[in-house]
């Protein structure tokens, strides 16, 4: 793959073409108001606005990049622009989150083997990619929150550049059958806040679907605290059955790894999806280069919550428009 160009305002920009089949082309007119010209002109604005931009020193104005937000935002410029400063900003406020997405990592890689987090290889019917999660594999003795957090980090990264997920969007299943008692001990309920505002707020990820599947009564509490702390559009798209039968009402089996009804092993699943990480790794390791302005001395960066990196960062800029 070829490398990335972090340069904010570089000379010229290549060529974009949508060479995506009919039914992903229509899907975006009608879900995000999309068309050659409005992405043509909204790629212009975005990429004015980002060499413009005092905080902004380096960035990706690639297309398969700045249409991660304008799909999510449906095209709306402001909000595409917000989030990308939100996205920029925790990069930085929580490196141990965000940053090292190497799949090199021993770490990182050990809790891929697992198949604790993976890609499904096929889309569903509507064009989603399914990201599949077997909770119960995470072994907590062994690895932190922050290095699940990072696993998370990586794999949604490595998946944000298809363009036919920027459309459709993604679904999540997650098997919790086998779920202990130190999944829970691991985390902070500041943790889960932070993390949460990071997610609804900051990244561009349309997440059309969450499947929980499985959950142990020991959850339960946990599971109400994390809904809490949701938007109620995401608490919408979450949805909690009791077992495999109620899932598969929801979900084509026929997707889902052979364990679970489909045809392809999970081991074959992991291992696709692995080979998919090494063959990104450079590029993912290289988005560590991007960087916004931040003052730690500013009340934004103690607080380290999302509410005060949107005042904070957005608010320097806000009166920066591009004609």
């Amino acid at each position: 793959m070829a490398a990335l160009n972090m340069c904010k305002a570089p000379e010229s920009y290549e060529t974009y073409a949508f060479n995506l089949p009919d039914k992903f082309k229509l899907a975006a007119q009608d879900e995000l108001r999309e068309d050659d010209d409005i992405r043509e002109n909204a790629l212009k604005q975005f990429r004015e606005w980002i060499a413009k931009h005092p905080l902004i020193k380096k960035c990706r104005t690639d297309a398969p990049f700045l249409l991660r937000f304008l799909r999510t935002k449906k095209f709306s410029i402001p909000a595409a622009t917000e989030m990308l400063e939100k996205y920029l900003s925790i990069r930085q406020i929580y490196p141990n989150w965000f940053h090292k997405l190497d799949i090199n990592d021993p770490e990182l890689e050990a809790i891929i083997d697992t198949g604790y987090l993976f890609a499904l290889p096929e889309r569903d019917e509507r064009g989603r990619k399914i990201v599949f999660s077997s909770a119960g594999k995470y072994d907590t003795s062994r690895f932190t929150a922050a290095q699940l957090i990072r696993v998370h980090s990586l794999v949604v990264e490595a998946l944000l550049d298809e363009e036919e997920s920027q459309i459709a969007g993604y679904v999540h299943v997650i098997d919790d059958s086998d779920l202990s008692m130190g999944f829970l001990g691991i985390w902070s309920f500041t943790d889960i806040k932070n993390l949460a505002n990071c997610v609804q707020n900051s990244l561009p990820m349309r997440q059309k679907e969450n499947h929980f599947v499985n959950l142990p009564s020991f959850a339960n509490k946990l599971s109400d605290f994390i809904l809490s702390v949701l938007s109620d559009k995401l608490k919408n798209r979450v949805f909690v059955h009791k077992n495999m039968d109620e899932l598969k009402s929801k979900v084509n089996p026929k997707l889902l790894p052979k364990e679970y009804g489909g045809t392809v092993p999970m081991a074959e699943c992991v291992a696709q999806f692995k080979a998919f990480l090494k063959a990104k790794r450079d590029q993912l390791v290289a988005l560590d280069e991007m960087q916004i302005e931040i003052n730690k001395n500013s009340a934004y960066w103690a607080e380290t919550t999302d509410a005060d990196i949107a005042a904070g960062v957005i608010g320097s800029f806000r009166k920066l428009e591009v004609d």
